[in-house]
C-alpha cells in the first residue's frame, strides 16, 4: 500500500514540476487542435511552413481533441499553454471556472452546416420536428447554431431528440439513417455532400451571417509568465491566416495531409469556412448571452466578461487594427 502511495505521490510531482515549467518559461509551447478540422488550417499552415520556427518558438502539439470541451478539460489540468478551439465551448469552459483562458485571436468566421440525408424529405428546418438530430456537444457553437435555427423558424428544441456524436462518427450514423441530421464543423458537411450521402439543409451562413467560430486562446498562467512567446505564437497565426487567404489552393493541399480527405473535399469545405485574425466583440457577446439564456453558464455581467475574456491587445499591436 505504501509502494503505491509513493508511486502516486511520485507523479503527482513530476506532473506538477512539468506543468510549472511550461508556465515558467521552460520547454515548448505546448498547443492543441480539433481533429480534422480545416477551421484549424491557420494552426497547421504554421506547423508545415515553419511559421513558428520563424517567430523563435519551439511548439509541440499535446493534443488533438474531436471536441472543444475536451480540449478545455486538457486546458484545466494544465495539459496545454495555448489552443485553436470553439469559442462558445471556451466561453463555458471560463464563464464556470473550469479553465483560465483569454481568447488572443479569432481563426475563422461561419464554416459550419445542418446536413440531412440525400434523398430524404427535409425541406426546410421545420421539418426536423421529430428527427434524431446530432451535435458535437452541448454548449459547442454548433449546439448553438442549431438552437439559433430552431428559434429562427419558430421550433421548440424539445421536440427534436438532440444528440451528442462526435463529428467522424456523424457521416456513418446518417448514412445508416440512426440520425436525420447532424450540424458540424467543415470539412464533415463537404465530405457527406461528396460521399454522395447527405445534402446541406443551412449553412451557418444562413443561419447567422459572418459569426464568430474558432479562436485561439491561451493559458492566463501562460500568458503572464511567457507573454513574448505568446505574442509570437499570434504572430505566426496572422502570418498563417494571411497564406490562407492569399494561396488557397496550398493551403488546401496542407488541409488534405492533415485531415486525409480528398481535395474536392477540402476545396468544397474551404468556400464554407472564411479566415480572419480580428476579433468579434459583438459576435462573442451573443454567445455570452444564448449560453446564459441555455443556463449552460451563468454570467451577472455580460459586458464585463466579455472585455476580460478577449485579448485583443497583440492582435492590435500586430496589424495595427
Amino acid at each position: 500500500m505504501r509502494t503505491k502511495v509513493l508511486k502516486v505521490f511520485f507523479f503527482l510531482v513530476v506532473f506538477l514540476v512539468a506543468v510549472s515549467s511550461s508556465y515558467g518559461g521552460e520547454g515548448p509551447v505546448r498547443i492543441g487542435y480539433l481533429q480534422n478540422d480545416i477551421h484549424q488550417l491557420a494552426c497547421w499552415v504554421a506547423l508545415e511552413k515553419g511559421l513558428y520556427k520563424d517567430e523563435g518558438l519551439e511548439v509541440n502539439v499535446a493534443g488533438i481533441f474531436k471536441a472543444g470541451p475536451e480540449q478545455m478539460s486538457a486546458f484545466a489540468a494544465g495539459a496545454l499553454d495555448m489552443g485553436y478551439v470553439g469559442e462558445a465551448p471556451a466561453t463555458a469552459a471560463v464563464a464556470n471556472g473550469v479553465a483560465r483562458v483569454r481568447v488572443l485571436a479569432q481563426v475563422n468566421t461561419e464554416g459550419s452546416a445542418l446536413v440531412v440525408g440525400k434523398s430524404s424529405g427535409f425541406a426546410m428546418v421545420k421539418d426536423l420536428v421529430g428527427a434524431n438530430v446530432a451535435v458535437p456537444g452541448h454548449a459547442t457553437v454548433q449546439d448553438f447554431l442549431l438552437k439559433k435555427a430552431l428559434v429562427q423558424n419558430t421550433v421548440d428544441a424539445r421536440d427534436l431528440a438532440i444528440m451528442v456524436l462526435k463529428p467522424p462518427e456523424m457521416i456513418g450514423a446518417l448514412g445508416t439513417a440512426q440520425i436525420g441530421a447532424f450540424i458540424a464543423w467543415e470539412p464533415y458537411p463537404a465530405r457527406a455532400i461528396t460521399m454522395g450521402i447527405g445534402r446541406v439543409l443551412a449553412s451557418s451562413r444562413d443561419i447567422w451571417k459572418d459569426h464568430p467560430c474558432c479562436v485561439l486562446v491561451a493559458d492566463e498562467r501562460f500568458l503572464e509568465k511567457r507573454s513574448k512567446e505568446a505574442k509570437a505564437m499570434v504572430r505566426a497565426h496572422v502570418k498563417a491566416t494571411d497564406f490562407i487567404n492569399t494561396r488557397p489552393l496550398d493551403a488546401a493541399q496542407i488541409a488534405v495531409k492533415y485531415t486525409g480527405m480528398d481535395e474536392n473535399t477540402i476545396r468544397l469545405a474551404m468556400n464554407n469556412v472564411k479566415y480572419t485574425y480580428m476579433l468579434s466583440r459583438k459576435g462573442e457577446l451573443e454567445y455570452v448571452e444564448f449560453l446564459t439564456r441555455m443556463r449552460y453558464i451563468g454570467v451577472d455581467d455580460p459586458e464585463k466578461f466579455v472585455n476580460s475574456f478577449l485579448d485583443g491587445g497583440f492582435i492590435k499591436e500586430i496589424t495595427g487594427r
